[in-house]
């Protein structure tokens, strides 16, 4: 295969993986982006909404977990069809739920669809991508999810304020079938291949034994679900309440702090872009991370300190997304560098099951931080969590590096 022919196809896989990934990430937020109207519609309260939201997270991680396996045993096509297909009739089930219960197994639904993406979206990848293009893979990857995030809300609001609610999330299971009908017409891109093995993955797999099951004895595997977990966390209180303690800290409109987590979103895209060139030329991922999460847990806590004007705080929101984001791709290889061989599905999808348990976490403790009138308590926490991440990064690292170079006498 020539090189033309090879970074077609690489774009090509590229593309739809992003695509199904941007949907996944797009249907994180339906529901908290719809809360002027379910609250009134339903007479909820903050609380039960927020358990919507926190049963969508830990059906995810719970299914992420599962999902894995079925991957590694199946296909991830396959998987990946299912999971999209599901997201968009969670949305037809939402639009015509009628009580509480109702809006429960719709929230349930979508959690068993987004379940798949991580460890089918990354199989695919680690499968039909060349190596050299990899980081770059990861990289749209990281930033599609981030567009996904962003134009959810902007969209729902959009259509419900001109429509209803009912019409809105309607609308919404447009996207998911589209993305599928285009993802099946595609389909010849992502077939199966067995995935190439890492060198690490060789000397993890013969430390840990040959059963489904041996991945889960090694250390780096759960250094990695911890990485997620505390990343997570820290994220969770940057997307849930960061504006709201920005209102309070500096005394600055709403909007300006909504503009302020903007900011930080597309600061984040644009550092998973440079990422991927910085991802691509290094073999110690671990060490960007300890970088970027380092800048990022000493602007955090200059942001708690409020010793800053308040544009500069939004500046400063812009940077540590920018520099969270430069990890993204280095993130994504330090794992794929940890997987034992054969079982990419399996180690993503455990692993990023602690993805969604720190989405379910961090509402509930930086809530409670905010229901305790400690505003700068949110951006301190948002550090602590982040210097935390320094911690397994360094833990995976090394223990890669080990298995990767076996020792000699």
């Amino acid at each position: 295969m020539n090189d033309k022919t090879l970074l077609r196809q690489d774009a090509r896989v590229i593309t739809l993986v992003g695509l199904a990934h941007g949907t996944s990430h797009f249907y994180h937020v339906i529901l908290a982006a719809l809360i002027p109207w379910l609250k009134p519609e339903f007479g909820l309260s903050y609380s039960e909404l927020g358990l919507l939201m926190t049963v969508f997270f830990v059906v995810s991680g719970v299914g992420q977990a599962m999902a894995g396996f079925i991957v590694d045993r199946f296909s991830a096509r396959t998987v990946l069809f299912s999971g999209i297909a599901l997201l968009g009739l969670s949305a037809v089930m939402l639009s015509s739920a009628h009580s509480y219960a109702q809006l429960m197994l719709g929230a349930l639904l979508a959690g068993c669809g987004n379940s798949v993406f991580h460890p089918a979206d990354y199989t695919l990848l680690n499968q039909r991508v060349s190596k050299a293009r990899l980081a770059h893979g990861f990289s749209v990857h990281g930033i599609s999810g981030n567009i996904g995030w962003a134009l959810s809300p902007l969209f729902l609001t959009f259509v419900a304020g001109r429509t209803d609610w009912r019409t809105a999330l309607l609308c919404a299971a447009v996207l998911p079938l589209a993305v599928l009908a285009l993802l099946v017409w595609n389909r010849h891109a992502l077939r199966p291949e067995p995935a190439a093995v890492p060198v690490a993955g060789k000397h993890a797999v013969a430390a840990a034994g040959e059963g489904p099951f041996s991945f889960l004895k090694l250390k780096v595997v759960w250094l990695c679900f911890a990485f997620f977990l505390i990343s997570a966390v820290a994220l969770a209180g940057i997307q849930t309440f960061a504006s709201t303690s920005l209102v309070s800290l500096y005394g600055m409109s709403l909007g300006t702090a909504t503009s302020a987590y903007t900011c930080f979103m597309m600061a984040s895209a644009a550092g998973m872009a440079y990422g991927g060139f910085l991802g691509a030329g290094s073999r110690n991922h671990d060490r960007i991370i300890m970088l970027a999460f380092g800048s990022a847990a000493v602007l955090s806590l200059v942001l708690a300190a409020a010793v800053v004007p308040g544009w500069m705080a939004v500046v400063l929101m812009g940077l540590i997304g920018l520099v969270t984001g430069i990890s993204g791709p280095s993130r994504d290889l330090m794992i794929r560098g940890a997987a034992p061989a054969n079982a990419t599905g399996r180690v993503f999808g455990v692993v990023y099951s602690g993805l969604d348990s720190g989405l379910a976490l961090g509402p509930l403790l930086f809530g409670a931080l905010m229901d305790a009138h400690h505003p700068a308590g949110v951006f301190v926490g948002i550090a602590v969590f982040q210097a935390l991440v320094i911690l397994t990064a360094v833990g995976v690292g090394s223990n890669s590096r080990v298995t990767a170079v076996p020792k000699t006498a």
